[in-house]
């Protein structure tokens, strides 16, 4: 039987990292982001490596939230169904508020927080219809507390993951699982210019950490779980003047 995992962010990063292993565990994938020659160069290489499972590929922003669903559901059609969806397309910028641009934190917003919602709002009325499924998606331990230089990201991750919560107690009953994730720091584009990364992972490594999280149908979880199921609640109480910069 035919496992179909549709996810956004594919073509780079964490995305690109889950896609490689999920079809190494045996499902076909709908890669989903803004450049469709990447995804297309992503879907080749994957192909190459696990020539047994389906790839379809198609173009979507997740900021034209017009267009969100009808691409969600036209790629769950193209792969003949979706099982898991994995709301994953995320940006970064930093910058000190009253100091930066503010486009900059309007777009991790618009970004990481109203497009993984398009995304998922999209996703859930494809279960809804289905009677079934399973949505996942990427928060961050910087949801946990607001942190100095990355305030819209952490504000983003922080409302993504009470969207998630809000949309667990809507589909108890609606046979549909969802799973938050709290990445720490994975080595990605997204995070290498920081100077400080603690306990930094692979993403090869934090790929197959999420993927097994997934598979698992956890309600959430960090990645990796080490040593921040210990640290991340330290977060909330840790003194302001340990955190200032």
């Amino acid at each position: 039987m035919s496992k179909n995992f549709v996810l956004t962010g594919a073509s780079s990063g964490i995305g690109k990292a889950v896609a490689f292993e999920m079809a190494r565990r045996g499902w076909n994938l709908g890669l989903l982001g803004r450049r469709l020659e990447v995804l297309d160069e992503v879907k080749k290489e994957i192909q190459v490596a696990c020539p047994e499972v389906k790839v379809e590929t198609a173009s979507m922003d997740v900021r034209d939230y017009g267009k969100v669903r009808d691409a969600v559901f036209s790629i769950a059609e193209k792969l003949g169904g979706m099982d898991v969806f994995f709301a994953n397309a995320g940006v970064a910028p930093g910058g000190k508020i009253g100091r930066s641009d503010f486009a900059a934190a309007r777009d991790n917003i618009e970004t990481n927080l109203t497009g993984a919602m398009a995304t998922v709002d999209a996703a859930t009325a494809f279960f809804l219809d289905k009677g079934k499924g399973h949505i996942a998606g990427t928060s961050s331990v910087a949801a946990l507390r607001g942190l100095p230089n990355a305030s819209a990201y952490s504000a983003s991750k922080a409302g993504f993951f009470v969207y998630l919560e809000a949309l667990r107690a809507e589909t108890f009953r609606k046979n549909i699982d969802v799973t938050v994730l709290y990445p720490g720091y994975i080595d990605t584009p997204l995070n290498n210019m920081m100077k400080s990364r603690p306990f930094l992972i692979s993403v090869e490594k934090g790929a197959k950490k999420i993927a097994s999280i997934i598979e698992k149908r956890k309600k959430r979880a960090y990645v990796p779980s080490w040593p921040w199921v210990i640290v991340a609640p330290l977060m909330k109480v840790v003194p302001v003047r340990f955190l200032a910069g």
